[in-house]
């Protein structure tokens, strides 16, 4: 995380608190590293956060938009500075916020800057893993497979334990914690299990675990035990897609993986409700983004409902 030392005097208790605030990790963690900036910004300026003004504001945002910022980030920026502001009015910290009547940019909502992968791109990587050598390769199987066969975001994967493992009806399931606090069982399909569970026995044996059953501890787990994390992740996928000759390895990330699952889910034929719940999105315009066939006119119910009529 950026560093505190550039902050104004007394800023890091009220990020902290509002911080703890915030339901999200996810949130938390982007929304800090946003916040840091427009402080980091101000301190160099020796201007005091509880008193900026909304000229300091458009400034700053002009000074990202001069930098070379997409629109995207920008609009995320204001949206932590506007968070954080309305939590200080609230708590009678400030009169006023900065950010009030400030313009943010529009974003196009029918678009996703993700770059993802398609149908053979997918398989590529998936080859890609199973041929990885080295003492996490059923690791490094079972993680792609996660991530492409069930969309997982990342912080459900790293916070994922061993002990989340279950059935229900027949399915093997994997228990995650979504937005908001909320919990999930997401099916796991054969394939998936199958190198689970592969990596799983592997595990078990290395440390000394009779039964794969009786470990403890997170669900993708490093050498000592501890939680596989969000860079370890970006770094294997990376060097997986240069391995698969996937020529925009260097832009994938781990959400990548994320879209590449939910678009190829509706590219296959899933409606868009199954989708939605599969991808855990509240708003079915966010799953609707990924859908790549929604501009072809051959699908077009207006040929359905004449047909119906005829």
């Amino acid at each position: 995380m950026p560093s505190c030392r550039r902050w104004p005097s007394g800023s890091s208790l009220l990020v902290a608190t509002w911080l703890v605030s915030l339901r999200s990790m996810r949130t938390r963690r982007a929304y800090f590293g946003d916040l840091a900036s427009w402080l980091a910004w101000l301190s160099e300026r020796q201007l005091d956060p509880l008193t900026a003004s909304r000229v300091q504001v458009d400034m700053w945002v002009r000074a990202h938009t001069d930098a070379g910022a997409k629109p995207s980030t920008i609009r995320r920026r204001l949206s932590a500075l506007l968070s954080w502001y309305r939590y200080l009015a609230a708590h009678d910290v400030i009169a006023h916020h900065p950010v009030a009547g400030v313009v943010r940019p529009w974003v196009d909502p029918d678009h996703s800057e993700t770059i993802g992968l398609n149908r053979d791109q997918a398989r590529a990587l998936l080859a890609a893993a199973d041929a990885d050598t080295g003492r996490a390769r059923l690791r490094t199987a079972a993680v792609l497979r996660l991530l492409l066969h069930n969309s997982l975001r990342v912080d459900e994967l790293c916070q994922a334990g061993v002990a989340d493992l279950g059935h229900d009806k027949g399915h093997r399931v994997l228990t995650v914690h979504r937005k908001g606090h909320s919990r999930a069982r997401i099916p796991l399909a054969p394939a998936t299990w199958e190198a689970l569970e592969a990596y799983l026995v592997d595990r078990a044996h290395r440390t000394g675990v009779k039964d794969w059953r009786h470990l403890t501890g997170p669900l993708l787990a490093t050498a000592t035990n501890g939680r596989v994390d969000r860079k370890q992740l970006w770094e294997l996928i990376q060097r997986l897609a240069k391995a698969a000759g996937i020529e925009s390895w260097a832009r994938l990330s781990v959400h990548s993986m994320r879209h590449t699952g939910i678009t190829l889910a509706l590219d296959a034929g899933a409606t868009l409700r199954d989708v939605q719940d599969y991808a855990g999105h509240r708003d079915p315009r966010t799953t609707r983004r990924y859908n790549r066939s929604r501009d072809n006119l051959d699908r077009s119910p207006a040929y359905t409902v004449a047909a119906y009529l005829a």
